[in-house]
């Protein structure tokens, strides 16, 4: 148990969008330790609302984060609940199929990816800085991926779409920063969640540990959740715009061209 004075997100508010399960359900767990209170928004009812009735703090609203109306709705009970937002994850996310060729790829898979990932962010950003401008205050925190920093590393759509998470992230930074509303984004390397180990083909180690520079440790979901709690906390007050990237230097090593050598 984390002890009153450790609490770090006590008395606060956070929507997690895809929280019922992966990087957004280990998210929902840690923020309930930390004293906020969880709402889970997500279209997985089930899992969803099982989760928010095992946490101290916690609610479950239904929210596809493609439709606008939706997302506008979720945010307006938050509100109309609890009288504040004062973190909003988007993290809802989507894999797509993992067809490395764009002559393979179809316009409908590209733009289903888009929707999810970047559309998706954008609704949530914004109907979240609809209350948090008033407020002057707030936390938006994004998922995004090496896979928004580099290439090569998975399909187009979704390469794609996390790099547009990172230039919408650092664009909305400095808009909502007149407002002292603070936008950020996580960039982890690869988690081995069912939607990872199924899009990478992993197998039950669920790390891609021949790729990873950073040996002797493996990236979990708590260790993202962990990442996301830094920038929703006030610890991070003076942070925004930042790409917190998780991936053990994964994103800045060129290893055909290292001269490191990489011992097993």
């Amino acid at each position: 148990m984390i002890s009153a004075l450790g609490r770090r997100l006590e008395g606060k508010v956070a929507m997690i969008t895809g929280g019922a399960s992966g990087i957004g359900e280990a998210t929902a767990r840690l923020f309930s330790k930390h004293g906020a209170h969880v709402v889970i928004a997500d279209i997985q009812d089930d899992l969803g609302l099982s989760l928010s009735k095992e946490l101290e703090s916690a609610s479950y609203i239904r929210c596809d984060v493609t439709n606008e109306n939706e997302v506008e709705n979720a945010v307006n009970t938050v509100v109309s609940k609890h009288g504040k937002l004062d973190t909003m994850f988007n993290n809802a996310g989507i894999t797509g199929a993992n067809k490395t060729s764009i002559l393979d790829n179809t316009k409908s898979e590209f733009e289903a990816v888009i929707n999810v990932n970047l559309v998706g962010v954008f609704l949530g950003t914004k109907h979240a800085a609809r209350v948090m401008i008033p407020a002057r205050r707030g936390s938006i925190i994004n998922t995004a991926s090496v896979c928004g920093s580099i290439g090569g590393v998975a399909s187009h759509a979704y390469t794609g779409s996390k790099h547009g998470v990172v230039g919408l992230t650092k664009n909305t930074a400095v808009e909502l920063g007149a407002f002292g509303v603070r936008v950020n984004c996580v960039s982890p390397y690869v988690v081995a969640t069912p939607l990872a180990k199924n899009f990478f083909k992993l197998d039950d180690k669920g790390v891609l540990d021949v790729y990873a520079n950073l040996k002797g440790a493996a990236l979990e979901p708590n260790d993202v959740a962990e990442a996301a709690l830094y920038l929703a906390s006030d610890e991070s007050k003076y942070v925004s715009g930042l790409n917190l990237v998780v991936d053990g230097a994964f994103t800045v090593l060129n290893s055909g061209f290292c001269v490191f050598g990489q011992s097993s």
